[in-house]
């Protein structure tokens, strides 16, 4: 078939003409880069530098004293670790009575006293999935040594409300503070906090009055939701687990059902049908409180297919008729039992590699890497405190753990706790510790407190404490990966992102790519030995090498499943040889409460290490371009109107 063809025509439009013309031409070029920018790029952090302090690997450093004893601690943004205290009588002053809540400025070094409102003792907490931190329940109004205030609304000598529900939305600008939201349905000490796959909140248990443990007269063996959808919810585990069913473990799974773990019972709870499923019992020991296990959901990762798996390790194997204040608990021994279960795909509890030594009252804290530290707590005794003559002070445990210990889930079993090369604290982090990490890699230690109000002096052996310290994992001193192209926000589903790596972020041997991985860490609401909300993501990824040493990582959003990790603020990191990058703090989903958008997953090309003349490589994609990168909107805005003038020929 011939196909015809006619010669141009040498008509042109006159000057008249050609004006009009030339102005539509360029609005519908600037309109249509405008709308690539609104519609397909997605805004992008500058590379993160390196740690701003230096620390000693393996080492814990003291770095300064706290307004308040850290009975509950969160990272709220990228530089400021958010304290709420038990009303106490705390040295800071805030608006004329005691600060019970404050600001740590990890960067500076700097703290600000905050007002709590209310009295959070033993309160829970967690994200919201807009950012927001709700603390919720705790003690009634206390004045001087922890007695019941002759007022529940204020007044007094501490002028502390009933324990309610608070909220901080977190500023680096020093201008948040905590506002009270309605109050909840009813009184909650003692109770466990977990954001659900909308980014609402679900709270579960709790006591009235409080105790060492609870009991039928003032349980409170319900859950409810925040924000409110009506009254509370009887569920039968909290309801036949007493006494040692305060701070239920609880997590949200990917099926959309929590494991809610109490005493010694196990259940997977169905809340949008009002339906427990009962599991197994837990082997060994009791792992809520007062019994306090370290508990940690394992890395959500690639290679599992993002299959939940929940460690508890430590505690007490303490019988029913032990938990009493009448014997000497701060003799008994704490437990080294771990044992772990995938609730999604199997019943049964596991047994895993032991701790060094029996542990009440751990922190297992996720590293970037994905290994746990485990940290604080002691070896003998429990939670808990009293006047009793067995008491050591009031303190109910004896014998603190001052050196940390790391398990690493991907050792062979036999193999997984390690102390290589990591010193010892001076110490002792007992009841009402608490533990979070920091965006470079760093953990935040602080608070012990078995005491019912303020208690410091000579002789006295496990004081509150104010001491605060730093502990820095071995890799804190290496050069740290500075990736370019890392996202803002991160979806369910969705197209794919490059992230550039230099070869001096792979350490100058581009096959480091190949084990390089790209995590989400939220780091948790920190108290009794638990971090609500804690959680730890690989995203799916591949990579392309190239010749001078460089690569991409071709990087996935979330899985398209917000129950595999619940909307809300989270540290990203790159790892690159065991060593991360400084986080960043990026909201997961849409920054929203409510259902969350669920997209296609977008798809990864091969990975592949290329040699110089391989298809494929040039200038740009040899580390020098911006291939990938993600240009945010102001970037495109430029090329819509450079592009204007280009066709315009003028302003």
């Amino acid at each position: 078939m011939t196909r015809s063809f006619s010669p141009p025509s040498t008509s042109y439009p006159n000057a008249n003409t050609l004006a009009p013309r030339r102005i539509w031409c360029t609005l519908i070029f600037t309109f249509t880069l405008l709308a690539c920018a609104f519609g397909q790029s997605t805004e992008t952090f500058p590379p993160p530098g390196q740690p701003a302090k230096s620390g000693t690997p393996g080492q814990f450093e003291l770095i300064g004293s706290s307004l308040v004893s850290a009975q509950q601690i969160f990272l709220g943004t990228e530089d400021k670790v958010f304290f709420v205290d038990k009303v106490e009588n705390n040295p800071a002053q805030i608006n004329g009575h005691p600060a019970w809540a404050s600001e740590w400025a990890t960067g500076p070094n700097t703290q600000r006293p905050m007002d709590g409102l209310t009295n959070a003792f033993c309160a829970g907490g967690n994200v919201l999935g807009n950012g927001t931190w709700l603390n919720i329940g705790g003690n009634q109004a206390v004045t001087y040594g922890g007695e019941p205030a002759e007022s529940q609304h204020g007044g007094g000598a501490y002028d502390d409300p009933d324990g309610r529900r608070s909220l901080l939305t977190p500023c680096d600008d020093g201008n948040c503070d905590w506002t009270l939201a309605r109050d909840l349905t009813t009184n909650r000490w003692y109770p466990t906090v977990e954001t659900l796959e909308d980014g609402h909140i679900i709270i579960l248990g709790g006591c009235n009055d409080g105790g060492y443990v609870n009991d039928a007269r003032q349980t409170n063996p319900t859950y409810e939701f925040f924000p409110s959808r009506g009254r509370p919810i009887t569920s039968p585990i909290l309801v036949n687990t007493l006494p040692a069913n305060l701070y239920p473990l609880t997590w949200l799974l990917p099926s959309g059902r929590l494991l809610i773990q109490s005493n010694w019972a196990t259940v997977l709870l169905d809340y949008k049908k009002n339906r427990e499923y009962a599991l197994p019992d837990i082997p060994d020991a009791v792992r809520t409180y007062p019994a306090s296990a370290g508990t940690i959901m394992l890395p959500l990762t690639p290679a599992n297919n993002w299959t939940a798996t929940i460690l508890f390790c430590g505690g007490s194997n303490l019988q029913p008729e032990q938990w009493v204040a009448n014997w000497n608990i701060p003799e008994f021994k704490a437990s080294t039992s771990c044992v772990s279960i995938s609730p999604d795909v199997s019943k049964r509890y596991i047994k895993d590699d032991p701790l060094p030594e029996g542990r009440s009252m751990a922190n297992l804290i996720f590293l970037p890497t994905g290994q746990v530290l485990c940290i604080n707590g002691a070896r003998t005794g429990t939670a808990g405190y009293g006047n009793q003559s067995f008491a050591i002070g009031q303190s109910y445990a004896d014998n603190p753990v001052f050196t940390p210990t790391i398990y690493d889930p991907n050792a062979p079993a036999g193999q997984r706790w390690n102390r290589d090369g990591l010193g010892s604290s001076n110490v002792p982090r007992l009841y009402h510790s608490s533990a979070v990490l920091l965006p470079d890699g760093s953990v935040f230690v602080s608070g012990s407190n078995p005491n019912s109000d303020v208690n410091v002096g000579k002789g006295i052996k496990y004081p509150t404490e104010y001491r605060t310290e730093r502990f820095y994992p071995l890799y804190y001193n290496e050069r740290r990966p500075q990736p370019v192209g890392l996202l803002k926000q991160i979806g369910y589903g969705g197209d794919s992102f490059n992230v550039h790596l230099s070869a001096d972020d792979l350490f100058g041997d581009v096959g480091n790519v190949k084990n390089a991985t790209v995590a989400l860490v939220r780091t948790g609401f920190s108290t009794h030995a638990m971090n609500m909300g804690q959680r730890y993501l690989q995203l799916e990824s591949t990579y392309t090498g190239y010749p001078n040493g460089s690569a991409v990582l071709h990087v996935s959003q979330l899985p398209p499943n917000p129950a595999i990790f619940a909307p809300g603020p989270a540290m990203l990191h790159v790892v690159v040889k065991g060593v991360p990058s400084v986080g960043l703090m990026v909201m997961l989903g849409n920054g929203q409460l409510g259902e969350q958008e669920i997209r296609a997953i977008g798809d990864l090309p091969e990975s592949a290490i290329l040699a110089e003349g391989d298809e494929g490589v040039s200038e740009s994609q040899n580390g020098n371009g911006a291939v990938g990168r993600g240009w945010d909107w102001k970037g495109w805005v430029w090329v819509a109107l450079l592009g204007a003038v280009s066709l315009s020929g003028s302003w």
